[in-house]
């Protein structure tokens, strides 16, 4: 490779300026994919080769290797919460995919969401962050109708860490409460017991529609014979006290008695064969077209130094079918681009925040990924518009937040941007997320963050999800350890307060990073940006078994 010393012998090259800069934007946007993809496969991994090695010798099969065999070939897939409780629990040896892999994909050719417990991660136990993920699967499943399958292969609550796992709403015992709620619903659940599934989650299976055990492998017990020697002094083995036979032949817990994983898998591929069909919530589809402009040239767009300005008009080319969008208001609150286009066929209205530094009407400057009093007050009016002809929502978020300052409070915005939260919050037609560069503030409320229920939200490699920007929120976090440290008659010099800078610069940037999100699960995914369409489309897709079940309507909305 030629490394070119200086802009001058390439501009003699014929290389533009603007190439350039497209070209170092494609490095570092293809460098921080490559980063994702090393950090995937650490994860991929699980709890390493010796535990997938013993797991095979028992004649099971890993949850990847499950679910690889459960889906139908060669389609598509989403996984969910990949990076969930990356670089936590590191203390108890870390805790990869929060052991366990949820997967929205294919069975039989209809749409179902797989649950699999990862048995080489401290055998399938569950940690807080295991509760969170299998409550988003249920969560995914309940908001679009769609069919769930557990595959079980658990040893219970992580008991060192119990105390954030067992009582509260949000944790272990609310995904027996969705179990019931989910069978009210009439929503399928099936599930494959293909391991151990012990204490509460023994209830799992039969609060499932159909439920099947694995022969020599699958045991479901209250307690085990340990516990149940301690107890109450009877001696028994695990086999005859919760196997395959006892389970399908004397307590009539599950249903099928199969003997391997193959065809267990198998067999719950024949019973999601024969279900309904679900209902269509009537979302308009047409032929797909490919953009016409290729997708990878997201790479380039999107500047690798974030202050800089880009026209978001061309990321929505890159990501509509052939290229074409309808904008709405289009020379009416230019810091946001509310447009109605088509992704994968599916039609689709667009609230997109632009990163271009514009002139309103008034001759006023306004900056890129700022929300307006009139961008806000467009995107409510659009919002409502796309509820009125139930078109699905896309909100593709770069925002640094609400414009402040005397003009700005003087004119209403927050007015007009509860207007905007409020049309948003109140949408019955399904929301779609995608954080491609910033996320601060309110801008992250107001442009259909995690508290909104987006149905998927997934981020971009270069996401960033803050209160503010690292820079900003240091020199406040500064000022305030500065203050602290003179209290105590500490000397502060200029060194030291560069020193102190950075360390909360460091610390707080890790914070925002798309991996810190990830795996607390404030978003699904990080994804390469090729990969919107499809997260789009299998999103409104799964959504398109869920008809809306009450009318549109705003509340009390300030105009």
């Amino acid at each position: 490779m030629i490394i070119f010393e200086t802009r001058k012998e390439l501009y003699k090259m014929g290389i533009s300026k603007k190439e350039l800069e497209f070209n170092k934007n494609d490095d570092a946007m293809r460098l921080k994919i490559s980063a994702l993809e090393r950090e995937l496969n650490k994860i991929y991994e699980g709890g390493g080769q010796k535990r997938v090695d013993k797991l095979h010798a028992q004649g099971k099969l890993t949850a990847r290797e499950r679910i690889d065999l459960l889906l139908d070939p060669d389609t598509e897939r989403i996984e969910i919460g990949a990076v969930a409780g990356y670089e936590m629990y590191e203390e108890h040896g870390g805790c990869p995919a929060a052991g366990v892999v949820i997967v929205i994909g294919y069975v039989s050719g209809k749409q179902c969401i797989v649950v699999a417990n990862d048995a080489t991660v401290k055998a399938g136990a569950w940690f807080p962050i295991t509760g969170k993920k299998n409550l988003r699967a249920q969560e995914i499943a309940m908001e679009n109708r769609l069919p769930i399958i557990y595959l079980v292969d658990s040893a219970g609550v992580f008991l060192p860490l119990q105390d954030e796992i067992f009582p509260d709403k949000e944790h272990f015992g609310r995904i027996f409460r969705n179990n019931a709620v989910m069978s009210s619903m009439g929503i399928v659940q099936i599930a494959a017991v293909m391991g151990s599934c012990v204490a509460g989650g023994a209830y799992l299976p039969i609060m499932s529609d159909e439920s099947l055990i694995v022969n020599k492998t699958g045991t479901i017990f209250l307690a085990g014979s340990y516990l149940v020697k301690a107890a109450i002094g009877e001696s028994i083995d695990n086999e005859t006290l919760g196997g395959a036979t006892t389970h399908t032949e004397i307590s009539g817990v599950c249903d099928y008695n199969v003997d391997s994983d193959q065809e267990c898998l198998e067999t719950i591929r024949g019973l999601i064969d024969k279900i309904g069909h679900p209902e269509n919530a009537g979302f308009d589809r047409k032929e797909a077209l490919a953009p016409k402009k290729d997708p990878k040239e997201m790479y380039g767009i999107l500047p690798a130094d974030r202050s800089k300005p880009y026209s978001v008009r061309e990321i929505i080319k890159c990501i509509v079918d052939d290229s074409e969008f309808t904008e709405y208001k289009a020379n009416y609150g230019k810091s946001i681009v509310c447009a109605y286009a088509r992704v994968d066929g599916w039609s689709v209205g667009i609230v997109a925040n632009n990163r271009e530094i514009v002139k309103n009407a008034k001759g006023e400057m306004q900056f890129g990924g700022v929300i307006y009093s009139d961008s806000a007050d467009k995107s409510a009016r659009f919002i409502m518009n796309c509820n009125q002809k139930n078109i699905p929502l896309v909100f593709l978020q770069d925002v640094t937040g609400f414009m402040v300052g005397s003009k700005s409070e003087h004119g209403g915005i927050i007015k007009d941007g509860a207007k905007m939260v409020s049309a948003m919050a109140n949408s019955v037609v399904p929301k779609f997320t995608i954080v491609t560069g910033n996320s601060y503030g309110a801008g992250n409320y107001a442009m259909c963050g995690k508290a909104y229920d987006p149905r998927l939200i997934v981020g971009w490699p270069t996401a960033e999800i803050a209160v503010m920007g690292g820079s900003a929120a240091a020199k406040v976090l500064l000022q305030i350890e500065v203050a602290s440290l003179k209290s105590k008659g500490e000397e502060i010099t200029p060194e030291r307060e560069k020193e102190l800078f950075d360390t909360i610069k460091n610390r707080y940037d890790k914070q925002t990073s798309p991996y810190y999100a990830a795996s607390r699960l404030w978003i699904d995914a990080i994804i390469d940006p090729v990969d919107t369409r499809k997260v789009i489309s299998m999103g409104i897709e799964m959504a398109s078994h869920k008809k809306a079940e009450k009318p549109y309507n705003v509340g009390v909305i300030q105009t």
